[in-house]
């Protein structure tokens, strides 16, 4: 199995974070990336509570959380102000970015990755290779 560098994040905005995120950056550290949609019952109940315990369990200088919120259905009413609103209510403590939309129904990010639904984790190892996917986690 050839391991290549996974894509980098494609982001409009992000929240819970002074600074832009690239994965660049975060060579050295494990990422997990968390992509869901506020308005997917499988991310409310697992996806993000599963990417939360990530972050809480291990030290965030080797193990990098990120949500990343990819928006394929239901445009209007999942903005970047209800995002916020949501991230408040939910407590959630780990950087999210906006996935940035695409040509088509699909955002770049995601589309980037082949990703087909949410939740998707995606797992980044070290050195920056996408090791794992995983749909409905």
């Amino acid at each position: 199995m050839t391991l290549e560098a996974a894509p980098d994040l494609d982001v409009l905005q992000w929240f819970n974070t002074k600074k832009p995120i690239s994965l660049a950056q975060l060579r050295g550290r494990v990422v997990v990336i968390e992509a869901f949609q506020m308005l997917c019952p499988g991310c409310v109940s697992y996806g993000l509570p599963q990417a939360r315990a990530v972050h809480e369990h291990f030290s965030q200088d080797q193990v990098a959380v990120i949500g990343l919120h990819s928006v394929f259905e239901h445009h209007d009413a999942m903005t970047p102000v209800t995002l916020q609103a949501f991230l408040h209510e939910y407590r959630i403590p780990f950087p999210v970015g906006v996935d940035k939309p695409g040509t088509g129904f699909m955002p770049r990010t995601m589309a980037a990755y082949g990703m087909r639904g949410t939740p998707t984790l995606v797992l980044i190892d070290r050195q920056g290779r996408q090791r794992a996917q995983y749909l409905g986690h």
